[in-house]
């Protein structure tokens, strides 16, 4: 095999590869010897049939697999004998490829001559990562975090007694059988018998939980509401319907006393213990926000501190996938970039910006992970795929299906795996300062670092 680099600029590459005929025979003749021993051609017996045979009935269609073999064997050892790594699979083109070349390359008489261009990954040389400045965000536990969760957790609790000439109000259980028209035409989906709802809890469109208050069971009422204009039913979007509403049962919530029947109640086997729990719970909650607040900083932190040229395929790559999001939900919106205020042109600069970041960021993962011997191991994947196939139950088996059959599956479980890997390692190195701070001002800091 001889390899020509014919082109380099910048990350790009172009690199001309001629595999000799002697070598293209060497691995064409191996390659009869094993099908030698499998076919069996009617009048020879299995493992006797001449090679001289075998060539003149199977020999171009060999040779074909012997050349896409040799295609993937040549340009990966041309790759790693240069100690290079792509940004991504090289394109590889057949040079001066005709129907007499092939011919040629069959009858043993050819070179197999292809052109192969690639970007390859820059040199990242690492920031000192101790010397980046990075803050902790430290929320204590209080008294009214406490009581606050505590509340919240009865009123998740709350029973609903039927009231008899009950007139429905704010916090009520309405049941009720409707149909939804629209221009005296019932629509798909507009129809429910024995149907509740919470008055107050927005849970239907603007205008129909407000259209029961006051009444009983047994009442009847046409209901008029709106359909939000971005309603995700285009043909229901922005229009106004009328609902013949009859109510079956008015109920009255019943909210449980935080006491230590409630607290057995949830399984706790007391007040304090449940109090203990639902501190620890808060506990995770802030835990959890400071981090994703220190993540943030973490990753504006490296993006800020490592400049170098990126391959323009990764980002071409990247840009494409957000754009084509982007377009997505837009048309799930019925909206469109001037209804976000940009123009295209704005919101291709804001959007090639945020691909150019993630791949940055990227690669700097990456590197700083090997580096530093950062891996995932199989049982921290396989944890990862339990975890995946809990979110649904009953369909457990397919989820293991999909990531044993599926291509790159596995690399997306892995890649959160890592990256928290690499983040817990810049945080041990760095050191942040740790910062005490209040629950809101934790939640305003986390909310800040989202919308940048």
């Amino acid at each position: 095999m001889q390899v020509t680099e014919t082109a380099r600029d910048g990350l790009k590459r172009t690199l001309e590869v001629v595999v000799g005929r002697a070598e293209l025979n060497e691995r064409f003749t191996s390659r009869l010897d094993e099908l030698k021993d499998r076919v069996q051609i009617k009048g020879f017996r299995r493992g006797k049939v001449p090679l001289t045979h075998l060539k003149k009935v199977y020999g171009k269609s060999l040779m074909q697999e012997v050349m896409e073999q040799t295609l993937n064997d040549t340009s990966a050892q041309a790759i790693k004998d240069r100690n290079e790594r792509p940004a991504q699979q090289p394109k590889v083109e057949l040079v001066d490829f005709n129907e007499q070349t092939f011919e040629k390359i069959a009858n043993g008489e050819g070179d197999l001559a292809y052109k192969m261009s690639f970007e390859v990954l820059p040199p990242i040389p690492l920031a000192d990562l101790s010397s980046l400045k990075l803050e902790r965000l430290v929320a204590e536990v209080d008294d009214a975090a406490i009581e606050k969760a505590l509340t919240s957790l009865a009123e998740r609790n709350t029973a609903y007694d039927p009231e008899d000439g009950r007139a429905a109000s704010e916090g009520d259980l309405v049941t009720m059988n409707f149909v939804g028209k629209i221009d005296g035409e019932a629509f798909e989906g507009g129809s429910a018998e024995g149907q509740s709802l919470v008055i107050g809890k927005k849970q239907f469109i603007p205008g129909f939980e407000e259209g029961l208050v006051g009444l009983k069971a047994g009442d009847e009422k046409v209901v008029d509401a709106t359909f939000p204009e971005d309603y995700p039913m285009q043909a229901l979007a922005g229009k106004t319907a009328q609902f013949d509403v009859k109510v079956t049962a008015v109920a009255k919530p019943r909210t449980p006393e935080i006491d230590e029947d409630f607290a057995k109640g949830l399984g706790a086997e007391s007040l304090e213990q449940l109090r203990g729990f639902v501190t620890e719970q808060i506990k995770r909650e802030y835990d959890q926000a400071s981090r994703a607040k220190l993540k943030r900083e973490i990753l504006d932190a490296l993006d800020t501190a490592h400049t170098f040229e990126l391959p323009a395929s990764l980002v071409d790559f990247e840009f494409n996938n957000i754009w084509t999001q982007l377009e997505n939900n837009l048309k799930a919106t019925n909206k469109t970039l001037a209804d976000e205020g940009k123009t295209e042109d704005e919101a291709r600069a804001e959007y090639r910006g945020i691909a150019e970041r993630r791949v940055r960021l990227g690669l700097v993962i990456g590197e700083i992970g090997e580096k530093n011997n950062l891996t995932v191991s199989q049982d921290e994947l396989r944890r990862a795929l339990v975890e995946q196939a809990r979110r649904y139950p009953g369909r457990e088996k397919q989820v293991y299906e999909y990531y044993e059959k599926t291509p790159g599956a596995l690399a997306e479980l892995r890649a959160p795996i890592f990256e928290d890997k690499v983040i817990d390692h810049v945080i041990e190195t760095a050191k942040p300062v740790e910062k005490k701070v209040t629950r809101d001002e934790l939640l305003k800091a986390v909310e800040e670092a989202t919308e940048r």
